[in-house]
């Protein structure tokens, strides 16, 4: 009988111990999740090696930085000082939490907590223009909604001298860590303006002087046809649905890109290159 007892009440000991080892369990998955949810509560992160060094770089305000702990080789070392010169706050992690905390496969031991992208009114793009002794080239687009496409697309328009460019607050990709990195940092160069309705910006901008290029397929003037110069907006539209019609009839002028394969259409960073590279030679041409 005593024997019958004692086994009794070594199991329920064990079940009790269990119990307390599973709570416990549970409230440090629950810490490492609130940890995590923590760490997430940053409004954006700029990741990769080449990304946070031109950040650092650009001299935007960075939050602080997260660093693998014992990553100290290469570009790392080139960051760190520059942190430490901008007396900007680095914290080492292992390499579980940093995976935790990284939004892409590949941030290469390297994560930048970053304030909320500042973005500007069109009156401050058409200033910067003014400011530069230049007339206004400006980018609108009508709908990127690929973060890629939108990062690639400010890299070119960094690269061609373009003043600014103009995006949709609905229903279009917005400025995040991965159209930073897509663009090869050309964010933190870039004045970029989030709009309401692109139709209104465009007359702000016809109010203000420049002419507005369209780009669609159902048009007959060749890009290369058209004259680039002077004050300027050149329009890009959708992915997949182009420009609305809306803002389309609200454009001076549309061209097209001759098309002489059988795919229909041209990737919108793609088209954007060609485009506004060929502003960019009728204005060297005209100066």
């Amino acid at each position: 009988m005593n024997e019958r007892r004692s086994g009794q009440d070594r199991r329920k000991k064990e079940r009790r111990q269990n119990d307390d080892r599973r709570k416990f369990d549970r409230r440090q998955e629950g810490r490492r999740s609130e940890d995590k949810i923590e760490e997430k509560k940053f409004d954006d992160q700029i990741e990769g090696r080449n990304s946070v060094l031109e950040l650092l770089e650009s001299g935007r305000d960075i939050n602080k930085i997260f660093v693998t702990r014992g990553e100290k080789h290469g570009s790392i070392n080139k960051i760190l000082a520059i942190a430490k010169e901008r007396k900007i706050i680095v914290v080492e992690k292992d390499k579980r939490q940093m995976d935790e905390i990284a939004q892409e496969e590949n941030y290469q031991g390297v994560i930048a907590i970053v304030p909320p992208y500042e973005y500007v009114e069109i009156e401050d793009i058409l200033e910067y223009a003014k400011q530069k002794q230049e007339e206004p080239f400006v980018l609108i687009l009508d709908g990127i909604e690929d973060p890629g496409n939108l990062g690639s697309i400010i890299r070119t328009a960094e690269t061609a001298g373009v003043h600014g460019i103009i995006i949709p607050k609905r229903r279009a990709a917005s400025v995040n860590s991965t159209v930073n990195k897509a663009s090869a940092g050309a964010v933190e160069y870039m004045k970029i303006a989030r709009v309401t309705n692109i139709s209104d910006a465009i007359e702000k901008l016809k109010q203000a002087g420049l002419w507005i290029c369209g780009t669609a397929i159902d048009t007959d003037k060749y890009y290369y046809n058209q004259d680039l110069t002077g004050p300027l907006a050149i329009v890009i539209g959708n992915e997949g649905k182009g420009i609305g019609d809306k803002v389309k009839k609200n454009c001076d002028f549309l061209v097209k890109i001759p098309m002489k394969g059988k795919i229909g259409s041209l990737n919108a960073a793609v088209s954007t290159g060609i485009v506004v590279y060929e502003a960019v030679k009728q204005r060297i041409r005209k100066d």
